[in-house]
């Protein structure tokens, strides 16, 4: 009878809203990971400082936590410094978009890992 009432959901748009949550685990699982040895949170300036093995050893750490460090960054300076709501959209639009890829690539890499 309410059959109608229910879209479906496309394969390929659960597969983006599963890559995009992945994304974002990853990035936090990362992030923690890294303060549990380090005793701080990671950012974008361990490209600045250290070796230059050190600074290119952090690439991949952060290409797969910049959504959490991106979030972490905006939500404390919206609190801290005030700024605007537009900025924390765009920002947030950013750090999705940047999950989504990142978590499209761990998926794919879980992929080929389990067809071996």
């Amino acid at each position: 009878m309410f059959e109608f009432a229910w879209p479906t959901i496309s394969p390929d748009t659960l597969a983006s809203f599963f890559a995009l949550a992945i994304g974002f685990a990853i990035a936090g699982l990362l992030a923690t990971g890294y303060r549990l040895f380090a005793e701080h949170f990671p950012s974008f300036r361990l490209l600045e400082v250290g070796s230059a093995a050190a600074r290119f050893a952090s690439i991949p750490l952060l290409m797969f936590s910049a959504p959490f460090i991106i979030m972490r960054n905006t939500l404390r300076g919206r609190r801290i410094e005030g700024r605007r709501a537009e900025f924390v959209m765009i920002a947030t639009v950013v750090a999705g978009l940047w999950s989504l890829m990142s978590g499209t690539i761990v998926v794919m890499a879980l992929q080929v890992l389990m067809t071996g």
